[in-house]
């Protein structure tokens, strides 16, 4: 056969050649089955195929859908490092930097988030997101003075950034800074639609200004909202125990003990009267406002 092709003009056979574009070709295959795959939900045969792509060459695209199928199994470590790797070739991507930040969120990992976004806000300080987020890491460090300052630059950046003022309402309450965790919520509650975070926030922030009626309408809307809300029939049923309305606060003891029942078993100790009456007593006279 390589006699006739060499005869006829035609390119003498290449073993390496032909090995390269075998490899090429698998290669393709084992991409494209594992991001249909992926695609489809099976992906323990995604990863498979990856890894088997990767074998082949590195691809840095096959590195991202690597990442994405890992945290589709909840495998955040690895999809981190995959990120990881993509990052060491694109360390000027911000986009791909915030979303390995993201990951390392997830993780609780709040010094390798801090890493993440400062590595971003090098090639872009103006990032209103990586600010954001690099506030969440400092605070998942217990740096609320610097997570106030980073809110606060995401929010100049970005006004319209609701994440970020949520979390700096949540914040100063966690100082004891009503006043000012209360001119956030005031923002939210123009700018954005019913949200059972924003108002549970607002509840709060009502109930420590003295407006009790106030927090016990709104917290009556989270629940209208969201029937499965813990921590509205919690901090609902406070004032209403606080205010003497026993009925009412056992009413919101029973809810949260229908609802988990072993969160509150340790506390209550049985589901009698008794015990939802002692459980009443001690949960609602333990609640922290403060330390949200």
């Amino acid at each position: 056969m390589g006699f006739w092709k060499s005869f006829f003009g035609g390119e003498p056979e290449n073993p390496e050649e032909e090995k390269k574009n075998a490899e090429a070709k698998n290669f393709d295959v084992f991409k494209y089955d594992g991001v249909k795959a992926m695609r489809m939900g099976q992906f323990d045969y995604a990863e498979r195929c990856f890894r088997e792509a990767m074998k082949i060459k590195d691809d840095l695209e096959v590195n991202d859908y690597l990442s994405q199928t890992l945290m589709r199994l909840g495998r955040l470590d690895e999809a981190l490092a995959e990120m990881k790797i993509m990052i060491n070739a694109q360390p000027s991507n911000a986009a791909l930097l915030l979303q390995a930040a993201h990951v390392a969120y997830m993780l609780e990992d709040y010094d390798e988030m801090k890493k993440l976004c400062e590595q971003a806000l090098s090639q872009n300080s103006e990032l209103a997101m990586a600010n954001y987020m690099l506030a969440q890491a400092v605070l998942g460090q217990g740096d609320m003075i610097s997570g106030i300052a980073y809110l606060t630059k995401a929010i100049s950046q970005n006004e319209q950034l609701s994440d970020a003022r949520l979390l700096r309402a949540k914040t100063l309450l966690k100082m004891s800074d009503v006043k000012g965790a209360s001119e956030d919520v005031v923002w939210l509650l123009e700018h954005t639609e019913a949200d059972e975070d924003v108002l549970l926030m607002a509840a709060r922030v009502a109930h420590l200004s003295g407006k009790d009626d106030t927090a016990l309408d709104i917290y009556n809307k989270v629940i209208d909202l969201n029937p499965f809300q813990m921590d509205a029939y919690r901090e609902r049923g406070q004032i209403r125990y606080e205010q003497g309305d026993k009925k009412g606060a056992e009413e919101d003891m029973q809810k949260l003990l229908e609802m988990n029942p072993n969160e509150l078993a340790d506390v209550s100790g049985d589901y009698s009267a008794e015990g939802v009456e002692q459980a009443m007593k001690r949960v609602y006279s333990a609640i922290n406002p403060f330390g949200l």
